[in-house]
């Protein structure tokens, strides 16, 4: 139905149309009176109105509107009208040039026709109310590891963490285009970027016990929380490639596929839990139950776990059409790029840029020492440490001149039993293995014999074969005598006055006449 101002404002502009081309008649008035409801009169008296005063609408009556004064009292007295109109009197009363002032029930009026249902909530409570009456379009269907979204929630339930009741925090990355989870931690204490690198090494790595889901996505989304953003987590994204969005601060609508997990969450798991803090209340805020027995921090861990397993293998979200996360994941054919193991020792890992020498104590790290049974034979070797924030217990060391990968070594002073025996193990592993070797070159040193029963020469207990036999005699016979010759090793005499010398011809006899006179 075409609004009435709408269909005045039509039909008097094409009678006056008509009437400045002199073709106006009493038909075309009675069709636009019977088409609006209205009487030939009323139609005439638009029409002369329109050509006085130029008008096509109705004059617009006098009312009361909401003005800048009227919203800031709004905001002042959080939505309340009566206190808004008492204002408004008051003001009137001490200033008589202030003006007429409305009646609370135009106040109302004006407040439901000016203002919209979000503006009037966010007046009353503020933003987060006012958002609730907003629009938001939906983003484009992508596919599998095209986009995930990670967010940090603090858990709405009183766990038992040592003794002391604690509201744990889940951190935990999900895929946009098949809602399947994939990566989680939790904190018994506010999460920091160790929290982080936690859940996206078990999102990328498919081995067991995490998996199928996950793998290296495009992108991931965060809204500029300050563990998500740090050097440390978007260097170990930057080596795969992977953009970290930062979205601008208080735009949950911008990830609103974690902040719909937020949610589902608290109102299918968290809810049903003891100690829930956002449970119904008795008068005075009292809890029905104050007594309840909390959860431990273990057995919340492994009841969270289960129920992520659950929303992957079992839930069928609305936008999946009837399939569960990890059946539209697995019907996704867009390839998936897997992080090799090596690639994944290397992940997320700080390094303080020194080098240290691997001694008898192991590594020296932070004052403490670290060992590992692979250190057993590399006292010397210069390494480089890399770890995860946070954690001190286990140590990465790389060697430092290839930046290889050695091992993992195992604080000291908190080594388990089984890395001791690992150890103990190792040593005596090298210890064989060096008595081995040892024993191999005195076989190799000594010759041995056959055992002979009757007289002769000793004979080799091997055999040689005839072409060994063959290759050493010819080695033999053509070795050069002359290069062994040591000349210089005994001076020579001169040689004896009867030898004949080569090159130097005899002397002459001189012959002598009968006479014994010369010739």
């Amino acid at each position: 139905m075409v609004p009435a101002g709408v269909s005045r404002m039509a039909a008097v502009g094409r009678l006056l149309e008509l009437d400045s081309r002199g073709e106006l008649a009493s038909t075309h008035v009675r069709l636009v009176a019977d088409a609006l409801g209205r009487s030939e009169r009323t139609v005439w008296r638009w029409l002369a109105a329109a050509r006085a005063e130029g008008r096509l609408e109705r004059v617009p009556a006098g009312r009361f509107a909401v003005t800048d004064e009227v919203r800031r009292l709004l905001a002042l007295w959080g939505g309340n009208a009566s206190r808004v109109h008492a204002e408004l009197v008051e003001r009137a009363r001490s200033d008589p040039a202030y003006g007429p002032v409305p009646s609370l029930a135009t106040l109302h009026r004006a407040i439901r026709r000016d203002l919209t249902a979000g503006e009037r909530a966010g007046l009353r409570r503020g933003e987060a109310a006012r958002r609730v009456h907003d629009v938001f379009a939906k983003r484009p269907p992508t596919h599998r590891n095209a986009v995930w979204e990670g967010d940090h929630k603090q858990v709405p339930v009183e766990v038992d963490v040592d003794g002391v009741l604690e509201r744990p925090w889940v951190t935990w990355f999900i895929d946009c285009a098949t809602k399947v989870i994939v990566g989680v931690a939790v904190t018994p204490h506010e999460p920091s970027r160790d929290a982080v690198l936690a859940a996206l090494r078990s999102a990328i790595d498919r081995r067991e016990p995490y998996g199928p889901a996950g793998g290296i996505p495009a992108a991931i989304r965060v809204d500029r929380g300050k563990e998500f953003l740090c050097q440390t987590v978007t260097a170990a994204m930057g080596a795969f490639a992977v953009a970290v969005v930062d979205l601008p601060a208080y735009t949950p609508h911008l990830k609103g596929t974690v902040e719909a997990l937020n949610d589902a969450v608290e109102e299918m798991h968290f809810a049903v839990l003891p100690r829930y803090t956002h449970r119904q209340k008795l008068p005075g805020g009292r809890s029905a139950d104050p007594g309840a027995p909390a959860l431990a921090f273990e057995a919340f861990v492994a009841d969270l776990l289960q129920w992520a397993r659950w929303w992957n293998s079992e839930h069928h979200p609305d936008a999946l059409a009837g399939r569960t996360p990890l059946q539209a994941w697995a019907a996704d054919p867009t390839p998936v790029s897997d992080a090799g193991a090596e690639q994944l020792a290397h992940f997320a890992l700080e390094d303080d840029g020194r080098e240290r020498t691997v001694t008898s104590h192991g590594v020296r790290w932070h004052r403490r020492d670290y060992i590992a049974d692979w250190m057993v034979g590399r006292t010397g070797m210069r390494v480089v440490v890399r770890h995860l924030p946070h954690h001190d217990d286990v140590i990465e060391v790389f060697e430092a001149a290839t930046g290889r990968h050695l091992g993992s070594a195992y604080l000291a002073d908190a080594a388990t039993p089984e890395q001791i025996r690992a150890l103990r193990a190792a040593r005596t592993r090298a210890a064989r293995r060096l008595r081995a070797d040892l024993k191999a070159a005195e076989k190799l040193r000594r010759d041995r014999f056959k055992a002979q029963t009757v007289p002769g020469p000793a004979q080799p207990r091997r055999t040689p074969t005839h072409g060994e036999a063959t290759s050493e005699l010819t080695g033999r016979t053509g070795e050069d005598r002359r290069a062994l010759a040591r000349p210089g090793l005994i001076p020579h005499g001169p040689a004896p006055k009867h030898w004949a010398l080569p090159g130097v011809p005899p002397p002459r006899q001189r012959k002598e006449d009968d006479h014994g006179g010369e010739d």
